[in-house]
């Protein structure tokens, strides 16, 4: 069954848009790559842990222009080339509705949802940023022990305002992609982990997606 076309409504992405294919063709034609396959699943499932955590702390959207004002909930995840692990109180119920309704906002063109400021994207940016500025304060500014100071002091201050949005940069084009390739598994109660109720979704990889008009349908049902 040819993989149809979906519908693009997110302007997030400035540079290139998702097509609902791309991943299905790299691993056509560069399948032979290891570990290619794998990255590809992982990628997807963290845009879907994202999405998921949005609609449990929030219930509504990720508008990047007023995430700042986001209820905070205590929630986390991890992400896994099998699915992905969500940390925090919430119901097997609320979490499966969430979850199938995030991945059908995800495919039908919200692609906002697959961007969290919380991610461990963002603080690994922040370092690199920091880290280069400070090492190259020195061929920079003179040898002066304060002028260095003040010269590491201005790269941290840098670093953390580059951080945000170089940080969702990454996670857009590198660390997430849109689940066009994924279908929901089985969501298991692992218990509490240091006190914290622990839930794992599961998915697995659709080499063939359905229609479009099939994969909502099919969500839909799922949710109501």
């Amino acid at each position: 069954m040819a993989i149809a076309s979906f519908p693009h409504t997110s302007s997030y992405f400035p540079f290139f848009s998702p097509e609902a294919a791309q991943d299905t063709n790299l691993l056509h034609q560069l399948g032979f790559i290891p570990g290619l396959k794998e990255l590809l699943i992982v990628r997807q499932v963290h845009a879907l842990e994202h999405a998921t955590i949005w609609l449990l702390s929030d219930g509504t959207t990720a508008n990047p222009a007023s995430q700042h004002e986001q209820r905070e909930v205590s929630l986390g995840g991890m992400s896994t080339e099998q699915g992905f692990y969500i940390y925090g109180a919430v119901t097997s119920m609320k979490l499966r509705q969430a979850v199938h309704s995030a991945l059908l906002r995800l495919i039908t063109g919200d692609w906002d949802l697959a961007v969290h400021p919380r991610c461990g994207t963002n603080l690994s940016v922040g370092m690199v940023i920091a880290t280069g500025l400070a090492l190259g304060v020195p061929w920079v500014l003179p040898r002066n022990p304060l002028e260095q100071l003040l010269g590491i002091g201005l790269a941290a201050t840098a670093a953390i305002h580059l951080a945000p949005e170089l940080g969702s940069l990454a996670q857009r084009y590198l660390t997430t992609a849109i689940p066009f390739n994924l279908a929901i598994g089985n969501i298991s109660t692992l218990g509490d982990r240091q006190g914290r109720p622990v839930h794992f979704v599961q998915v697995r990889w659709v080499e063939q997606p359905l229609s479009f008009a099939a994969q909502q349908q099919n969500l839909k049902a799922k949710i109501s």
